[in-house]
């Protein structure tokens, strides 16, 4: 499996503080990786490194293009994208306009039918398009978050946290939609503290404390390493003490 995202020794630093330390991860083609990690470990730090928010020492590629010196619009440009943890939306524009917003970079000719993969992924939001965003419900909000992300046709889509403040039942909507991306061609690097349900979807994991990796691996070997399971999983394996 070849390499779409690559990020190599990376540093990020508030002032004097670095939040992120000598960090490197791959994110392959048709692949969903997750990171997780306690709240204040560095993950939302680090997505917004890779995304450009933040500057970053270290090597970030996307398919092979050095993103050092691009702008975020650029990154996007290429194929990469992020949803943010507090989703960012036009309240007061509609669910149809935050969508076409989406798709600044793209084509006219191809706006049609990201419309349409959109709808298909959430049937909801093609119900609710004329409706103002800062209407919807927090699971729609969600939904048209990535909706509208997914209107730029990324090869890499980062989630930041997509599940913070939402209804079971709502959340494995969302995770069964991120499974489906993964079937559609779209990779997806996943932060999330809801490590059971990420864990489920995963092809592999990384485990974030105090802005480094402790543990990689599948998400299999990770979902069963026991101390994965006593501090994000809240449970012991059988025969754990």
């Amino acid at each position: 499996m070849s390499a779409l995202l690559t990020v190599a020794d990376a540093h990020v630093a508030y002032g004097k503080v670095e939040a992120v330390r000598s960090v490197s991860l791959e994110v392959g083609t048709d692949e969903i990786v997750t990171i997780i990690g306690a709240n204040g470990a560095g993950k939302t730090t680090l997505l917004n490194a890779i995304m450009g928010v933040l500057p970053l020492k270290g090597a970030v590629s996307l398919a092979g293009q050095d993103l050092a010196l691009l702008e975020i619009e650029d990154r996007v440009g290429l194929g990469l994208s992020l949803v943010a943890e507090h989703r960012e939306l036009f309240w007061s524009m509609s669910v149809e306009d935050n969508l076409l917003l989406g798709a600044f970079r793209s084509p006219k000719s191809a706006t049609s039918a990201s419309f349409e993969r959109v709808y298909a992924l959430f049937p909801r939001l093609k119900e609710r398009r004329k409706q103002l965003a800062g209407t919807l419900s927090g699971g729609e909000q969600q939904m048209l978050a990535m909706g509208r992300a997914l209107m730029g046709a990324p090869k890499l889509l980062m989630l930041d946290e997509p599940s913070l403040g939402l209804a079971p039942i709502i959340v494995a909507d969302i995770f069964r939609t991120v499974a489906e991306l993964r079937s559609a061609g779209v990779s997806v690097l996943l932060v999330e503290q809801n490590a059971q349900a990420a864990l489920k979807i995963a092809d592999r994991a990384y485990v974030m404390e105090l802005g480094e990796f402790v543990l990689q691996g599948s998400a299999s070997e990770i979902e069963r390493h026991e101390g994965v399971a006593a501090s994000y999983l809240g449970f012991q394996h059988a025969g754990d003490s």
